[in-house]
């Protein structure tokens, strides 16, 4: 009998065992594939971090050298090469994970993991079925892209954000459906090694979790890099042809319509929790309206005993909220205290300007009533942007005008996805802008941006602009 069993080795499920085996629980982990880390680490954020950097290695050595007296010639995309060093990031990452359940002393079965009982697992491997049992159990099985019927989603010319991590040719066209944050960053990798990119977006804008400006100031940038952009569109029609796919596109609250070709349509509107054939329904185990898994404010089911985190439960489907709310079922459980304020679990887009964001966005504010101040900042008037010629984007502080404190930071810039945690820190700790304003930040550095905009916020103090 196992104290805590993890279904899902993801971010969320290797973390809460890990720190469950820490606080002395006997654990074991399901995984129904055959290496650990889910779709974070297998098919999502670390091998499409690794083509963004590829890539943008790429852009840059095209668009930027010469200007730094770099010269070069005869340059070209070694395609399987990049696919190779990808396919070696992960294998690293995941050896990586199956060390860290060794050193915890972590059981790990492979198979597909599905309740018989509340605290009874069934394990369907290749080879064999077997059967464990624990006192808590953690449902962590993440989620998987959506592909509607319609699409005809084929895994070959129409595919998913998983297919196109594999792409062995660079392509010449490229439609994507959906201009959040999966099909924007994969766009970007393929547009900055010449593909053609056209994106198909039912609303009236980019990134639209995010703050207005964000979005505004990402869609500029990617424009540059030739990216086209059908805002207020929608789909009609996802055809196969030969060697290709014809997507046909109507124009939101109007008849008119066209057809594109491409060599691929990414479907990229978004991901749905992942919950079938886990047996949920025979031990009632609750869902919500949108398929995910209810839980109450210590991530506890309908049923005592099973627990639910990451993308399968209500929030943000990212890797660090899975994380965090792992920790906190495993210390819940442990008797401790723990809390996840979600409000401040940062979003990032690892495009290139990056886009990084935390707490309320100007909409939101506008939406409570709160009356706030705003500060912004242009990373074009950053001593180190210039040098490092990444001169797109800003960075905007919101503070409430009664007390001052941060109420959300939103980011577009070089290393935006680092410069956020700045950011995090003081919003844990309740900081104002001032607080932040006065704060010494090493010079020439692109987080004296942060510093810029609290100051623009504290009372329109912005020292270089």
């Amino acid at each position: 009998m196992y104290d805590v069993a993890v279904i899902g080795s993801g971010p969320g499920g290797y973390v809460a065992a890990i720190r469950a085996a820490q606080l002395g629980f006997k654990t074991a982990i399901i995984e129904r594939y055959p290496t650990l880390g889910g779709t974070c680490l297998n098919v999502g954020c670390i091998p499409s971090k690794a083509l963004l950097d590829s890539s943008e290695h790429y852009h840059n050595a095209v668009a930027k050298f010469a200007q730094h007296g770099i010269l070069q010639k005869g340059l070209s995309v070694d395609m399987p090469q990049m696919i190779k060093r990808k396919d070696e990031v992960v294998s690293q990452t995941c050896d990586g994970v199956a060390f860290l359940m060794k050193k915890n002393k972590i059981d790990v079965y492979h198979g597909h993991g599905s309740f018989i009982t509340p605290q009874k697992i069934t394990i369907a491997g290749d080879d064999k079925t077997r059967e464990i049992e624990a006192k808590n159990v953690i449902i962590a099985t993440g989620s998987k892209p959506i592909t509607p019927e319609a699409f005809n989603y084929d895994k070959k010319h129409i595919i998913t954000s998983t297919e196109a991590l594999n792409i062995s040719k660079v392509p010449k066209r490229m439609v994507i459906i959906g201009g959040g944050v999966i099909g924007l960053e994969l766009g970007s990798v393929y547009a900055r090694l010449g593909t053609e990119i056209e994106v198909v977006e039912y609303l009236d804008r980019i990134i639209a979790g995010m703050d207005r400006d964000c979005s505004k100031e990402l869609q500029r940038s990617l424009k540059k890099i030739g990216i086209k952009f059908h805002l207020k569109h929608k789909v009609t029609a996802v055809t196969a042809v030969k060697n290709g796919v014809k997507v046909g596109v109507q124009k939101r609250d109007s008849e008119e319509t066209f057809e594109l070709d491409a060599d691929y349509c990414l479907v990229a509107i978004g991901r749905a929790p992942y919950t079938e054939n886990l047996g949920l329904e025979s031990i009632g185990v609750t869902l919500d309206d949108k398929g995910r898994v209810a839980v109450d404010d210590h991530l506890q089911t309908s049923v005592p005993g099973v627990y639910a985190i990451g993308d399968v439960v209500q929030g943000a489907m990212l890797a660090h909220k899975a994380e965090e709310e792992g920790v906190f079922v495993a210390e819940h459980l442990a008797g401790q205290k723990p809390h996840v304020n979600h409000l401040l679990i940062p979003g990032v887009v690892y495009t290139w300007p990056e886009v990084a964001s935390v707490g309320y966005t100007e909409d939101q504010l506008k939406e409570k009533g709160t009356a706030y101040k705003s500060g912004k900042f242009p990373m074009k008037a950053l001593g180190r942007s210039r040098a490092s010629m990444d001169t797109e984007g800003m960075v905007k502080v919101l503070s409430s005008e009664e007390t001052d404190e941060i109420l959300g930071v939103h980011m577009v810039g070089a290393r935006a996805a680092d410069m956020i945690a700045e950011a995090v820190v003081a919003m844990e700790f309740k900081a104002s802008a001032e607080d932040i304003a006065r704060i010494s930040h090493a010079h020439p550095t692109y987080s004296e941006a942060f510093r810029e905009a609290a100051l623009a916020a504290t009372a329109d103090r912005a020292l270089h602009i």
